[in-house]
């Protein structure tokens, strides 16, 4: 079997979707903005490879052309925008990729219900049968997997260092 190779000009998609990452070409329409959002379990990164684009992350306001690279970390409300005068593309990836993925606030500053995006943003058909409750058991028990996943680790490098 072939390794699969992906190219920024041609597969303007989800490259890999899993619980541990989602990674993606993404490509910004000229003055696209996208609203603004938080990911409560893990980090984005954005590498532009076409393109200017504005990312204001935790209020601190960058401009980014190809080559370039930002992060929002956990928690970090952020915003991207095509402030160029062509298409942005961009590669982004978020790890870990656990359902609801994005938080989004109200005006007042407290956060919206969780939103469980409809699996056609990740260009799979959707699944609008399952219950809500059911995806928030799913995602709990997928943290807690994560959780104990992460804690085994740690009792490893524990283990490992006291060795040295």
């Amino acid at each position: 079997m072939d390794l699969p190779v992906y190219d920024f000009r041609t597969d303007i998609k989800n490259v890999l979707v899993t619980p541990q990452i989602r990674s993606r070409f993404l490509k910004m329409a000229v003055g696209q903005f996208n609203e603004g959002h938080t990911h409560d379990l893990g980090h984005e990164i954005f590498l532009i490879l076409q393109g200017k684009a504005e990312f204001v992350i935790e209020g601190r306001k960058a401009i980014l052309g190809p080559g370039q690279l930002c992060i929002a970390l956990k928690d970090e409300y952020h915003t991207v925008e095509n402030v160029g005068d062509e298409e942005v593309i961009m590669y982004l990836s978020v790890t870990p990729h656990i359902q609801p993925t994005h938080t989004r606030w109200f005006e007042d500053g407290t956060k919206r219900p969780p939103n469980f995006t409809p699996n056609t943003n990740y260009d799979l058909v959707p699944d609008r049968t399952t219950p809500t409750a059911d995806l928030v058991d799913a995602c709990l028990a997928t943290a807690e997997t994560f959780a104990t996943a992460a804690a085994a680790f740690a009792e490893t490098m524990k283990h490992q260092a006291d060795e040295l």
